[in-house]
């Protein structure tokens, strides 16, 4: 049985033409692992991936520091920020946008426990999908299963992480000091609900590189 799993799990994020011939090989494979076995097999492979990015998510910079889910600023305020840097405030710039991240690493925190529940939920059919899947299958049924979820959890996070960082005060700053430039169009952003939205996928992401790792590398297989 032991192996069995082990052989499941080593499998879990293969393509389908590789997983193909992997059946064509094993004939008896049907015989050999039970639905339920598939499936352990499976989860374990998914709730190693969700602990190993979710966790360099919330760590300081996890996202202020990683170029790939780095959240920049929304158009809007795109102008801000450059207005700011063109007047020599480029450390109120820097820090309008490093709070929004300590948000979001923030309330990463508290994701992974909806991720686990997601995937305590999946069904043998949904393994199956997963397992003959393209390179983000496992990554589409996370986002499909957590997304009203997530945001639920992270959206009042992040307002408290705003105001624990001082975010709030910060771009109260920003927002004043680009509204007093003369001739400018003045702004009255709310930066909690863009922050949620770039909090969600940057963890969505950070999942599918897991997800596509496990499946191309041999190294990153259990």
């Amino acid at each position: 049985m032991k192996k069995s799993l082990l052989l499941i799990t080593a499998c879990t994020f293969l393509g389908c033409a590789e997983m193909q011939q992997i059946v064509d090989q094993l004939p008896q494979i049907g015989s050999i692992l039970s639905n339920a076995d598939i499936a352990k097999g499976l989860k374990e492979a998914l709730n190693q991936g969700i602990d190993k990015q979710v966790t360099k998510l919330t760590q300081t910079d996890g996202f202020y520091k990683n170029e790939a889910v780095k959240i920049l600023l929304p158009e809007e305020l795109k102008k801000v920020d450059a207005k700011l840097r063109a007047l020599g405030l480029s450390n109120l710039a820097d820090e309008g946008l490093k709070v929004v991240n300590r948000a979001a690493e923030d309330a990463v925190k508290e994701g992974t426990p909806i991720f686990v529940d997601a995937v305590k939920q999946m069904t043998f059919t949904d393994a199956k999908n997963i397992l003959l899947g393209d390179d983000s299958a496992a990554t589409s049924y996370l986002q499909r299963i957590t997304s009203t979820a997530l945001y639920s959890k992270f959206n009042p996070i992040i307002k408290n992480s705003f105001a624990k960082v001082g975010a709030y005060k910060v771009w109260t700053n920003i927002i004043t000091k680009n509204n007093s430039i003369p001739l400018i169009t003045k702004i009255n952003s709310d930066l909690t609900d863009y922050t949620t939205n770039k909090a969600m996928d940057g963890v969505l992401k950070m999942i599918a590189v897991e997800e596509k790792q496990i499946r191309t590398n041999l190294n990153s297989r259990s």
